[in-house]
């Protein structure tokens, strides 16, 4: 029977920390070697070269990297499953961790990523192809700038209040523009709010650029269909839809929608002890990046009337199949009344857009595993 060998890695932009392992099940697991190397992938390659010379044949063992998901992204997998090695990446939020710890180093974490390898204790990451990554990186780009956006428009609003001057119509519109620059302020303070202004036309005039970008690259042909497909539902437009696609990658490899939603962090948890039951908020547990888009979608279906299809809406439903129509509005209908009965029943705001958002979750799972036929029960949609 082969052997196997199990390699755990503590990875940092500064060092790699290496444990070869070799679990026993009953007994001591043997650890062969935990040392750490300077961050190059060929260093780990070395040491693999060198524990196969401890073990002796090839054929007699096998061996299996990993690492903790982090700030190496993908590019050591890459560089290793390359060279022929195999290679995991664990999520960090289903990782078994030791309980109780009190001293946490880089090599300690380095066996219990090794032991975690072992024995089961983690769920992979999913990584995507080069293509897929790299329309991630896009839009979390447009997304930075996004931000950046947001904080030049809180600066220019709390340089205003501070100095005394109050806009009483809506903001960030032509005529709220007019107004800011039309300011009499003296000498070195209308260059300020000139300097502001200039970095807030820079940024607008950027995301245009961007958005007119991912509509191009939401026009891919790899992409096309399910992008139109996500349309049908609110509160998902291009952006969103193309992040979703990218960022979750094979969506069969989640069993049910609520799993989806689960990954996704939308969950909700559970601290109950004995007779005690304690139900907690969402986990926010896995991808951060799409849970947001699906809290901002979900804030915008929590408006509007029941049923109602406004222009748009019918507009990116057009040339759909009839099947992804009913399901989607059957699916819209469901999440608008849900929010509005939970607001009656006096469930918090954020509460409410979050069972929303773990709604719309489940029938993006739906359309993009092409199960959209209806519960029988009624009680779940997707």
């Amino acid at each position: 029977m082969n052997r196997i060998v199990k390699i755990g890695m503590d990875v940092h932009s500064t060092n790699y920390t290496l444990c070869a392992m070799e679990p026993v099940l009953d007994g001591e697991d043997r650890i062969f070697t935990n040392i750490q190397v300077t961050p190059d992938y060929k260093n780990v390659l070395q040491f693999i070269e060198n524990l196969k010379n401890k073990l002796g044949p090839d054929d007699s063992y096998s061996i299996e990297c990993g690492y903790e998901a982090g700030c190496l992204g993908y590019s050591l997998y890459n560089q290793l499953t390359s060279a022929g090695v195999k290679c995991i990446i664990l999520a960090p939020t289903t990782m078994l961790t030791q309980q109780g710890k009190r001293v946490k180093t880089d090599k300690r974490d380095a066996v219990m990523i090794a032991q975690c390898l072992s024995y089961g204790g983690y769920h992979a990451v999913h990584v995507p192809t080069d293509k897929d990554d790299s329309v991630k990186e896009y839009l979390r780009m447009r997304d930075d700038h996004k931000l950046a956006l947001k904080k030049i428009k809180q600066q220019i609003n709390a340089f205003c209040i501070r100095h005394g001057y109050f806009y009483p119509g809506t903001k960030w519109t032509i005529k709220h523009l007019q107004w800011l620059r039309k300011l009499a302020l003296k000498d070195l303070f209308r260059e300020v709010l000139d300097e502001y202004l200039a970095f807030y036309d820079e940024q607008t005039s950027k995301i245009e650029r961007f958005d007119k970008r991912i509509e191009e690259l939401a026009a891919d042909p790899a992409y096309k269909d399910n992008v139109r497909k996500l349309g049908c539902l609110l509160g998902i437009k291009v952006h969103t839809a193309l992040s979703l696609i990218v960022e979750t990658g094979d969506f069969s490899r989640f069993k049910k929608g609520s799993t989806y939603a689960a990954f996704l962090g939308l969950a909700p948890g559970e601290s109950s002890s004995g007779a005690h039951i304690n139900r907690t908020g969402i986990s926010k547990a896995g991808n951060t990046h799409l849970r947001r888009l699906l809290i901002e979608g979900a804030k915008g279906i929590c408006k509007g009337q029941v049923g109602h299809k406004s222009k748009e809406l019918r507009s990116r439903q057009a040339g759909n199949s009839a099947a992804v129509i009913a399901y989607a509005d059957r699916g819209n209908t469901r999440m608008r009344s849900k929010y509005y009965r939970m607001m009656r029943h006096g469930k918090k705001k954020n509460v409410a857009v979050a069972a929303t958002a773990r709604e719309l979750a489940c029938f993006v799972w739906g359309i993009m595993t092409n199960n959209m036929e209806p519960r029988t029960s009624g009680k779940k949609a997707a």
